[in-house]
Formats: C-alpha cells, sequence, structure tokens
C-alpha cells in the first residue's frame, strides 16, 4: 500500500506536468480511489482530509493582500522604491532584490510579484548594461525571499504544513523565521559575489532611467497602513511570546491570534473603507494553488493514513548517515521542484516526514525544513520552472529571449543550485 501511494504521488505530478492539469485535481482522484477502494476508508474520511484550516488561511490572507494589488498600491510602492536608488546604478541589483522582496513580504506572492517585476528588471538590464542574470537571479530571489516571510503566502503555507505534521505552533513560527532567513540572507551573498565578477568584466552600470512615479493616492496611502498594521499584530503576537513564554497575558492573547480570522476581519475594513472591488478581489485570489496545495494533502494524508511516511522515514534514517540526510533533502527537493511546485507538492510531500526522522536521527527539525525549502527554491530560476518560465515570458524581444535561455539554464540555475547546497552544508553544523 505504501508503493502504491508513492506511485499515486509520482503520477499526479508527471500528469500534472504532462497535460497542464492541475495536479491537485490527479491528487483528489487517486486520494479517493486508493482510500476509499483500496484501504476501505469511508467517503466522508477522505473528504475530511481536505485540509481545511490550511486553506482558510490562504483564501482569507489573500482575499486581504489582493486590494493592495487590484487598487495598484503595491505597484506603485515598487516604482518608488526604484526611484531612490537611480543616483546610485550599482545599487541596481540589491534595489530590485529589496523592492521584490517587500512586495512579496507584504502579500503579493511570489508569481505576482514575478509578472511586474521580471518586465522593469529586464528593461533596467538594457539601459543599464546590468548583466541579465544578475537582474534576474535578483528578482527571483527577491520574489522568492519575501514570500517565504513569516505572515505572507508562501510562510503562511509552511506554517500550516509544519501544524498538520504535528509540529508546536510556536516552534512552527521560529522554523519559519529560520526559512526566510535563509532565503533572505543566501542571495545577498550570491549577489555581491555575481556583482563583483559580472562588474569586473562588463564595466561600471549605468545610470538607471527611471521616471518619477506618482504619489501614493488617498486609498492607496490608507491599504498601505492597514496593510503594515495586520502584519504588525499578527508577528507582535508569536514575538512576545517567545521573549516573553512565561507571561501568562501574552501566552493568552498569542493563543487567541489567527491570522486568517485577522485578514478576514481587515478584509472587511478594507471593503468598508471601499479600498476596492469585492469581486475582483476574489477573482484574483491564487485558486490554482490553493485547489493544488489541498489536493496534494489530500493524498499525503492518504498515504500518512497508509504507512508511507513512517516506512520512507525508517529508510531513509537506515540508509543515510543523519549528517547527510538535510543535503539529501535539499537535493531531492530541488529536483522535485524541476517539474513540480514547492507550494502545492514538495513541501507538502517531505514536510510530514521531517517529525519523525528528526527524532529518529536527533536532528534539528529546523534544519530539515530549511534545507527543503532552500533546495525547492534553489532551481525555480529553471527556464522550465516557473520562475525562469515567467522571466523568458518577459524578456521584450526574441534577442534577449533567447539569449536569456541558455543563461538562465546554464549559468543560472547551476549557481542557484551550488549556492543553495553550500547553504544547506553549512547549516548541518550550525543548527
Amino acid at each position: 500500500m505504501s508503493l502504491i501511494t508513492v506511485l499515486a504521488i509520482a503520477a499526479a505530478i508527471v500528469l500534472g506536468y504532462r497535460t497542464r492539469i492541475n495536479i491537485g485535481l490527479f491528487a483528489i482522484a487517486f486520494a479517493y480511489i486508493i482510500g476509499a477502494f483500496l484501504m476501505g476508508l469511508k467517503p466522508s474520511e477522505i473528504i475530511a482530509m481536505w485540509p481545511l484550516k490550511i486553506f482558510f488561511v490562504i483564501f482569507s490572507v489573500c482575499l486581504f493582500y489582493s486590494f493592495a494589488m487590484t487598487n495598484g498600491t503595491l505597484e506603485k510602492l515598487a516604482g518608488h522604491l526604484l526611484y531612490v536608488c537611480r543616483n546610485a546604478p550599482w545599487m541596481l541589483p540589491y534595489a530590485v532584490f529589496m523592492t521584490a522582496t517587500v512586495i512579496a513580504a507584504m502579500g503579493a506572492g511570489y508569481y505576482t510579484v514575478l509578472a511586474f517585476m521580471a518586465p522593469i528588471t529586464l528593461l533596467l538590464c538594457r539601459r543599464t548594461g546590468l548583466d541579465l542574470i544578475l537582474g534576474g537571479m535578483a528578482v527571483n530571489y527577491g520574489a522568492l525571499g519575501g514570500a517565504n516571510f513569516m505572515s505572507s503566502q508562501s510562510g503562511i503555507i509552511f506554517r500550516g504544513l509544519m501544524t498538520n505534521a504535528g509540529v508546536d505552533p510556536n516552534t512552527a513560527f521560529v522554523n519559519t523565521v529560520s526559512i526566510f532567513l535563509a532565503t533572505f540572507l543566501l542571495p545577498l551573498v550570491v549577489i555581491t559575489l555575481l556583482l563583483f565578477v559580472t562588474g569586473k568584466r562588463n564595466g561600471p552600470i549605468g545610470q538607471m532611467e527611471i521616471d518619477r512615479p506618482d504619489p501614493l493616492d488617498l486609498k492607496q496611502r490608507q491599504t498601505l497602513w492597514l496593510t503594515l498594521t495586520m502584519m504588525a499584530i499578527v508577528l507582535a503576537a508569536p514575538l512576545a511570546n517567545l521573549a516573553l513564554p512565561q507571561n501568562e497575558t501574552v501566552h493568552f492573547i498569542n493563543s487567541k491570534i489567527d491570522i486568517g480570522l485577522i485578514a478576514s476581519v481587515f478584509s472587511i475594513i478594507a471593503l468598508m473603507l471601499k479600498l476596492g472591488d469585492e469581486r475582483k478581489a476574489i477573482a484574483s485570489l491564487p485558486w490554482p494553488t490553493l485547489i493544488m496545495i489541498c489536493g496534494m494533502g489530500m493524498l499525503i494524508s492518504v498515504a500518512i493514513k497508509a504507512g508511507t511516511i513512517d516506512e520512507l522515514a525508517a529508510w531513509i534514517s537506515g540508509t543515510i548517515p543523519p549528517v547527510l540526510v538535510p543535503l539529501s533533502f535539499g537535493i531531492v527537493a530541488a529536483i522535485m521542484s524541476l517539474f513540480a511546485s514547492t507550494l502545492g507538492v514538495v513541501t507538502p510531500a517531505l514536510f510530514p516526514m521531517v517529525p519523525p526522522l528528526a527524532a529518529q536521527l536527533g536532528i534539528n527539525p529546523m534544519l530539515m525544513f530549511t534545507a527543503i525549502v532552500v533546495g525547492a527554491q534553489a532551481t525555480s530560476i529553471s527556464p522550465f520552472s516557473s520562475g525562469g518560465s515567467l522571466i523568458l515570458g518577459s524578456a521584450p524581444d526574441a534577442e534577449m529571449r533567447n539569449s536569456l535561455f541558455s543563461r538562465l539554464l546554464l549559468r543560472a540555475a547551476p549557481i542557484g543550485f551550488i549556492s543553495a547546497m553550500l547553504l544547506n552544508v553549512a547549516l548541518t553544523f550550525l543548527l
């Protein structure tokens, strides 16, 4: 039965990749067939495996953040952040990275940030002479790292997957902080090294030509302050609880904080203030991602019920030396990420194995969770993956697109992979 569930997970990924049909739909079908007809589960038990908490949190948070996207707040904020650095062209890679990070951290999400930041970045590369690979990696790294922020889309999903795997919510928050810091600091090192190498070869970067963006209007200013307020409320409670673990008042407040419910309240406030159109906000939600994450969640739950996760964990613990387990998970995650979504497939499949493996091998779970995400996001710049394909699609002409394809595949992807694995090795000895 464990073999059947593993083959079903692999089949869902392959079928989704080949047919371009949402992987989550295949996963739901396999969960029903295997669960009901091979394992004897009731249909109601299989339906109950739909990860309702994760679905609700992603739905409610993305609904609130969608107001900032649909009314132009995030796009205009990106323009202002880039404009600030117009007189320091050598800072362009850092400006692109930080702008993408801030916008993604404020809830835009990885794909949305790339969709409107990648064309701007490639245009700036052409105007200033900045290496295309450096610009592409800067915007991709920023979108990834910002989305991993504790109150942003990917960070929320990681926390939900950890708690579903049996991790304490406070510990899950700390683990998510580790993931964010790792995916924020690594790019700064890589960008600095690449800037030094490409700068020496290509000469100084030219002046940036960025028009002064219009100031934020009243509704956009209100949206920005509302977003910052919600982020502060969501982050303050768990941080205070970590700092004052014995304080009963802080513990009580933290126990009542739920980012999904808070985001729902703030969505009502945004609608009352008329900061955006309700129908446009709902239409802009990441429905394909939600279906993929929850569908795979059902199939993973069937696999857990069949004992697959425990058997895989036992096999890994008896085969791979403990010191190599985090690096191995990072490599597996990187390979999986070439063909499947980090949020929808890679982390839902690998995160449940972390608690039993960590207990058996005496490894810090934080290390393994971080290694998986770092590895999974290492290859996102590949032209065959989501990030690389979005960057390719943003190229203004066929000449740049053809040049980018080979450079993303043969330079950017290997650099990202090697950097991620070196970080995972370093983290193995630090955590």
